[in-house]
Protein backbone atom coordinates (compact mmCIF):
# COMPACT_ATOMS: atom_id res chain seq x y z
CA UNK A 1 0.00 0.00 0.00
CA UNK A 2 1.33 3.75 -0.70
CA UNK A 3 0.59 7.03 0.50
CA UNK A 4 1.12 9.29 -1.99
CA UNK A 5 3.05 11.87 -2.20
CA UNK A 6 6.20 9.73 -1.93
CA UNK A 7 9.28 11.05 -0.44
CA UNK A 8 11.56 12.41 -1.52
CA UNK A 9 9.39 15.66 -1.35
CA UNK A 10 9.23 19.16 -2.88
CA UNK A 11 7.56 22.09 -0.81
CA UNK A 12 4.41 21.43 -2.72
CA UNK A 13 4.49 17.86 -2.48
CA UNK A 14 5.16 18.18 1.64
CA UNK A 15 2.43 20.71 1.95
CA UNK A 16 0.17 18.48 0.42
CA UNK A 17 1.17 15.95 2.40
CA UNK A 18 0.76 18.02 5.31
CA UNK A 19 -2.83 18.90 4.53
CA UNK A 20 -3.53 15.43 3.56
CA UNK A 21 -2.68 14.67 7.12
CA UNK A 22 -4.46 17.44 8.75
CA UNK A 23 -7.54 16.50 6.83
CA UNK A 24 -7.32 12.57 8.11
CA UNK A 25 -6.64 13.90 11.75
CA UNK A 26 -10.11 16.15 11.33
CA UNK A 27 -11.84 13.27 10.43
CA UNK A 28 -11.27 12.31 14.35
CA UNK A 29 -11.61 8.72 12.56
CA UNK A 30 -8.62 6.51 14.36
CA UNK A 31 -9.17 3.46 12.58
CA UNK A 32 -8.34 5.96 9.08
CA UNK A 33 -5.24 7.99 10.82
CA UNK A 34 -3.64 5.13 11.52
CA UNK A 35 -3.70 3.55 7.67
CA UNK A 36 -1.18 6.42 6.98
CA UNK A 37 1.46 4.89 9.57
CA UNK A 38 3.41 1.90 9.21
CA UNK A 39 2.10 -1.41 10.81
CA UNK A 40 5.54 -0.76 13.18
CA UNK A 41 4.93 3.05 13.05
CA UNK A 42 6.84 4.07 16.26
CA UNK A 43 5.45 7.19 18.38
CA UNK A 44 6.65 9.60 21.09
CA UNK A 45 3.57 11.59 22.12
CA UNK A 46 3.97 14.18 25.52
CA UNK A 47 5.31 11.25 27.74
CA UNK A 48 3.20 8.31 26.15
CA UNK A 49 5.30 6.38 23.96
CA UNK A 50 2.93 4.51 21.38
CA UNK A 51 3.92 1.58 18.99
CA UNK A 52 2.28 -0.05 15.86
CA UNK A 53 -1.01 0.60 14.25
CA UNK A 54 -3.25 -1.17 17.46
CA UNK A 55 -1.28 1.07 19.66
CA UNK A 56 -2.40 4.01 17.45
CA UNK A 57 -6.13 3.22 17.25
CA UNK A 58 -6.05 3.13 21.38
CA UNK A 59 -4.19 6.31 21.35
CA UNK A 60 -6.33 8.33 19.06
CA UNK A 61 -9.41 6.87 20.64
CA UNK A 62 -8.51 7.78 24.34
CA UNK A 63 -6.92 11.18 23.11
CA UNK A 64 -10.68 11.97 20.97
CA UNK A 65 -13.03 10.90 23.82
CA UNK A 66 -10.89 13.75 25.88
CA UNK A 67 -10.54 16.53 23.36
CA UNK A 68 -13.81 17.45 22.41
CA UNK A 69 -14.98 19.33 19.27
CA UNK A 70 -11.21 18.76 18.17
CA UNK A 71 -9.90 20.76 15.39
CA UNK A 72 -6.62 20.91 13.96
CA UNK A 73 -4.25 22.94 11.61
CA UNK A 74 -1.02 21.67 10.53
CA UNK A 75 1.34 24.35 9.41
CA UNK A 76 4.03 24.82 12.09
CA UNK A 77 1.31 22.42 14.06
CA UNK A 78 -1.54 24.15 16.61
CA UNK A 79 -4.67 22.59 17.31
CA UNK A 80 -7.73 23.23 19.77
CA UNK A 81 -10.01 21.68 22.30
CA UNK A 82 -11.74 21.58 25.07
CA UNK A 83 -11.87 18.81 27.65
CA UNK A 84 -15.28 17.73 29.55
CA UNK A 85 -15.60 20.37 32.19
CA UNK A 86 -15.73 23.72 29.51
CA UNK A 87 -11.89 24.28 29.47
CA UNK A 88 -10.21 25.02 25.77
CA UNK A 89 -7.03 24.48 25.01
CA UNK A 90 -4.41 25.68 22.47
CA UNK A 91 -1.91 22.94 21.84
CA UNK A 92 1.16 23.78 19.91
CA UNK A 93 4.42 22.38 19.10
CA UNK A 94 6.88 20.67 17.09
CA UNK A 95 6.34 17.23 14.93
CA UNK A 96 9.35 15.59 13.67
CA UNK A 97 7.98 12.63 10.85
CA UNK A 98 9.78 9.86 9.27
CA UNK A 99 8.20 8.39 5.81
CA UNK A 100 8.91 4.93 4.22
CA UNK A 101 9.38 4.79 0.47
CA UNK A 102 5.62 3.98 0.16
CA UNK A 103 4.98 7.45 1.97
CA UNK A 104 3.68 5.80 4.96
CA UNK A 105 4.91 7.25 8.90
CA UNK A 106 7.24 5.10 10.26
CA UNK A 107 8.22 7.33 12.55
CA UNK A 108 6.02 9.92 14.77
CA UNK A 109 7.78 12.23 17.91
CA UNK A 110 5.85 15.02 18.96
CA UNK A 111 6.45 17.65 21.52
CA UNK A 112 3.10 19.61 22.92
CA UNK A 113 2.67 22.21 25.26
CA UNK A 114 -1.46 22.98 25.92
CA UNK A 115 -2.11 26.63 26.50
CA UNK A 116 -5.39 27.22 28.34
CA UNK A 117 -7.50 29.70 26.30
CA UNK A 118 -10.65 31.55 26.85
CA UNK A 119 -13.90 29.99 24.49
CA UNK A 120 -13.79 33.94 22.74
CA UNK A 121 -9.99 33.34 22.01
CA UNK A 122 -10.58 30.53 19.81
CA UNK A 123 -9.59 31.05 16.24
CA UNK A 124 -10.55 27.19 14.36
CA UNK A 125 -14.68 27.84 14.39
CA UNK A 126 -15.75 25.45 11.11
CA UNK A 127 -17.82 22.57 11.85
CA UNK A 128 -16.22 19.21 13.11
CA UNK A 129 -14.30 17.88 10.52
CA UNK A 130 -12.51 18.80 7.21
CA UNK A 131 -10.73 22.67 7.61
CA UNK A 132 -12.28 24.51 5.02
CA UNK A 133 -10.18 25.76 2.08
CA UNK A 134 -10.57 29.48 2.28
CA UNK A 135 -10.04 29.48 6.30
CA UNK A 136 -6.87 30.81 7.44
CA UNK A 137 -3.66 28.75 8.68
CA UNK A 138 -1.84 29.17 11.66
CA UNK A 139 0.33 31.98 10.37
CA UNK A 140 -2.83 34.20 8.84
CA UNK A 141 -4.33 33.33 12.35
CA UNK A 142 -0.94 35.16 14.01
CA UNK A 143 0.00 31.59 15.75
Amino acid sequence: MTRPPLPPFTRETAIQKVRLAEDAWNSRDPEKVALAYTVDSRWRNRAEFVNGRPEIVAFLTRKWAKELDYRLIKELWAFEWHDDSGHWYRSYGNENWEFDADGLMRLRLACINDLPIRESDRGYRWPLGRRPDGHPGLTDLGF
